[in-house]
């Protein structure tokens, strides 16, 4: 780009997997879109990189199936915990039997390519700082690019700005951190078990001096000779995560060494803090929607997010045209409001201390009850499954719902 287009039909701000997804399906629409973002890109982002099977269904609609074949499969999950490993196959059903995993250097680039290719207009480097707001419809956002600010005005917007959202704030969304939230990092290891066709998750994550944390460690095979190594911790604003992350992720690193044939330095070791579960309020207005993780679409159970912001992606292109303010909310809490109140209760459950010490070992006796935990954990539940396993998941939802003081999205 040579100049910066400064009038568009729908504006979108954040080119993750979100915003990218959102770019290109408005566009194969026919819509003229900006896709806009503050990095240049292929830039890094914290992330376990992994993809699950509902990821993968939303990136074959993308054309990028193929693409991730190429790169590495996995058939499922390696769990480890309380003296027991157990081999989890993918579900399968109404989803893909498959998942992957890319660097988000690499991943977020393709998707954007997807949307430019589609015929989104793309602007790097530039961060969104204000909004020109009349009557509660965005009619502007201002952007600081090359030193100076830019305003491009808008008929409609899309706000992907990631966990923290600037612009979200900007327009009056606020997190509620009384429901579980995370505490995640990760760092990139050479391996020798780097095609290994197995994901896998530590769910007895111990610290340096012994104790267990409310949280799960993970290695995630990438291909190419590395693997994504990370660990993630619960908490509430009642039960905070009192533990340094960074001394954590170095201690579950060499713990793995010998397992996994980890060699070398953990290199771009990164941090980031998760709201989860729906926990946000004003994800809206008339003509402007958050989506992805500035919606906290992130499964308070393991801490996936790229498909939920896939899916919403996809979603909000397709409800352009109606008033955002009442259709956007509906959409996210008919789609997740029920799986989110169950998944968040679940997990703040495992933030009170010798929970998981206790239920745990009995948990990792059964292969029945931890395939049950994989799709559930996994959100591995579609509308379309009949099945006894959904309809259990869909039925604690509803009254789950019922149940919070503050439902998601509210």
């Amino acid at each position: 780009m040579t100049t910066t287009p400064l009038r568009t039909d729908v504006l979108v701000v954040g080119a993750g997997p979100a915003g990218s997804a959102a770019a290109a399906w408005a566009a194969r629409a026919g819509r003229e879109v900006v896709l806009a973002d503050a990095a240049t890109f292929p830039r890094d982002k914290t992330c376990g990189d992994g993809l699950t099977p509902r990821a993968i269904g939303e990136l074959d609609a993308l054309g990028l199936a193929d693409w991730l074949r190429s790169r590495t499969v996995n058939r499922g999950l390696r769990a480890h915990g309380f003296g027991q490993t157990l081999m989890l196959p993918w579900p399968g059903g109404s989803l893909p039997d498959w998942g992957s995993a890319a660097p988000r250097s690499i991943l977020d680039a393709r998707i954007r390519d997807v949307a430019l290719a589609a015929g989104a207009t793309g602007v790097e480097g530039a961060k969104a700082i204000g909004a020109r707001v009349e009557g509660g419809r965005v009619r502007a956002v201002t952007f600081r690019i090359g030193g100076a600010p830019v305003e491009i005005a808008c008929e409609r917007l899309v706000v992907a700005d990631g966990a923290r959202s600037g612009l979200g704030k900007v327009l009056g969304r606020q997190w509620h951190k009384d429901t579980v939230y995370a505490v995640a990092g990760r760092c990139y290891v050479d391996s020798a078990m780097a095609d290994d066709p197995w994901i896998s998750s530590h769910l007895e994550l111990r610290g340096p001096s012994g104790e267990v944390v409310s949280g799960y460690g993970w290695v995630f095979p990438l291909g190419g000779g590395q693997v994504n190594v990370g660990v993630g911790t619960l908490a509430t604003t009642r039960r905070p995560a009192d533990i340094a992350l960074r001394p954590l992720m170095a201690h579950y690193v060499e713990a793995r060494r010998g397992d996994f044939g980890l060699s070398g330095p953990a290199r771009l070791p990164t941090s980031a803090l998760l709201p989860m579960g729906g926990a946000v309020s004003n994800v809206a207005g008339p003509n402007w929607a958050l989506i992805g993780d500035a919606a906290a679409c992130i499964n308070p159970l393991n801490g996936e997010g790229i498909d939920y912001g896939l899916e919403t992606g996809r979603m909000v292109a397709g409800l352009l045209d109606t008033d955002l303010s009442v259709s956007w909310p509906a959409t996210l809490r008919r789609e997740y409001g029920e799986a989110f109140s169950i998944a968040r209760r679940l997990a703040a459950v495992f933030t009170v201390p010798k929970m998981l010490p206790a239920l745990g070992p009995a948990g990792m006796r059964s292969d029945w009850l931890m395939t049950l935990a994989l799709r559930w954990m996994g959100n591995l539940v579609t509308d379309e499954d009949r099945d006894g396993a959904a309809r259990v998941w869909r039925w604690a939802g509803r009254r789950s719902v019922r149940l919070d003081h503050r439902p998601p999205f509210t």
